[in-house]
């Protein structure tokens, strides 16, 4: 499992592409994962640290073995943000990390 960005999509073609966002580019027409989007709620949230606490008490709220065997383990979780800018993906990645045991790197940062 990895992570990357719609703006990285033209270099990730035949690659297992899973959207994790709400809101998806208008050309986007592969899958769509609402599980681990966050709410409209907390995408509006400016305090990075209340967002993070309240998305990780969304995903424990998860079964991580669950979401791997649904997206597959060679998935790439995509959302908006370039890498290095504060974004849920990460955070999506971590808590993976955390349940699994498993590197969940950004794609090409492997």
């Amino acid at each position: 499992m990895q992570t990357s960005y719609y703006g990285n999509v033209k270099n990730l073609k035949g690659k297992n592409l899973v959207a994790i966002s709400q809101g998806v580019p208008k050309w986007w027409k592969g899958r769509i994962y609402k599980a681990l989007a966050p709410s409209w709620y907390l995408i509006k949230l400016k305090d990075e640290d209340t967002y993070t606490q309240k998305f990780n008490e969304i995903l424990d709220n998860l079964d991580a073995r669950e979401v791997v065997k649904v997206l597959g383990e060679d998935a790439i979780l995509l959302c908006w943000e370039k890498p290095g800018e504060f974004c849920h993906r990460r955070l999506v990645a971590e808590w993976l990390e955390r349940e699994l045991g498993i590197k969940v790197p950004e794609y090409g940062q492997e």
